[in-house]
């Protein structure tokens, strides 16, 4: 486990950090999400042990690093990789030297190179391509390449900046992929630095939201998007902002998590209590491989507001939304009904 407690940094080069707290469970895959200058870089250095922080504490393992002599630091950096924002690879060397060139350093003997070489290449789902250049490789391949190249020396921790920065949607597919690999097969925690929510969402455990240098929140992903005020769930969810709710009793937000409840929970309670319920805005995503939908629901009906708390507890997580005031007409003379101010969950 990685703890880091009131951490402080500042310095001309890099955005600040202030008081930083958080932890990382080994075998995570960890998201470091900010938008730029946010400190997720800065803090990425931090944690691969390559800068020491001004203030407070980074721990591994219950072992203050700041405490730690040079060479007890060295070998404890042995056990980190960190891959900065757009890596570079020796283009003179084949892919498969590219990946090697950690070990030779170390002089590991040529068939434990070629083999550890081999499993990583398939690991990142280039076993084909040892026996090319860099140059021949688009982007989001090259960025593969240096993720099996960082993990040629079996840390167990890899951070990495920024990795789907520029890429089109299907290499950065395969970038994480590689990542979520990494994880599943080696054993490797996983921290990743990104401006992207969406990494955020497709492979991340847990994570730790940024703005100018400051810790927002942090938390596993499915508490954060659990949390109607969550910065996370605003980011990585469907919008529910723009829909008219007009004409409706009841009015409300609804989290769905699961293929079930996503699937069954809003037919379900309008058969049982004999309402309609419109989907007014939002939609669906995944987090991982799990379905997720966020809407503003409309029902309509006696048991409206029954049926909202039905909802609520058959897995639905609700936040009831304030509705205008209703219009009707009854025998040509036109009559407000008060706007319900809120419906309990």
């Amino acid at each position: 486990m990685i703890t880091v407690e009131n951490l402080t940094t500042s310095t001309p080069e890099s955005t600040t950090l202030r008081d930083v707290s958080f932890h990382i469970d080994a075998g995570a895959v960890f998201g470091l999400l900010g938008r730029a200058e946010s400190g997720t870089s800065t803090l990425a250095r931090l944690l691969g042990l390559h800068e020491r922080p001004e203030a407070g504490a980074i721990r591994v393992d219950d072992v203050d690093t700041a405490r730690l002599d040079v060479r007890s630091l060295r070998d404890l950096r042995e056990r980190f990789s960190l891959l900065e924002a757009y890596p570079s690879l020796r283009g003179e060397r084949t892919v498969a030297g590219n990946v090697a060139t950690p070990l030779e350093r170390l002089n590991v003997n040529g068939p434990s190179r070629r083999e550890r070489v081999l499993r990583l290449l398939d690991l990142v789902g280039l076993a084909r391509a040892g026996a090319q250049h860099p140059g021949e490789l688009d982007e989001g391949q090259r960025r593969r390449v240096a993720i099996a190249r960082a993990l040629a020396t079996d840390p167990a921790v890899l951070i990495v900046d920024e990795p789907t920065a520029g890429l089109d949607v299907d290499q950065a597919g395969g970038v994480l992929a590689a990542l979520d690999r990494a994880r599943a097969e080696l054993g490797v925690t996983v921290v990743v630095a990104t401006t992207d929510a969406d990494v955020v969402r497709k492979v991340c455990d847990a994570v730790a939201l940024f703005a100018d240098g400051r810790l927002l929140e942090t938390g596993t992903v499915f508490d954060l998007i659990a949390d109607r005020d969550s910065h996370l769930a605003r980011r990585v969810l469907p919008s529910t902002h723009g829909a008219d709710v007009d004409g409706y009793d009841v009015v409300a937000d609804v989290t769905l998590i699961g293929h079930a409840t996503v699937g069954t929970t809003l037919p379900s309670a309008a058969d049982r209590l004999g309402v309609d319920i419109d989907t007014l805005d939002g939609g669906t995503t995944r987090i991982g491989e799990v379905p997720v939908a966020r809407y503003r629901i409309g029902l309509r009906g006696d048991n409206a507001a029954i049926a909202l708390g039905w909802i609520g507890e058959h897995g639905g997580l609700v936040t009831p939304v304030r509705r205008p005031t209703r219009v009707t007409t009854i025998g040509g003379r036109v009559t407000r009904e008060p706007a319900l101010a809120s419906v309990a969950a």
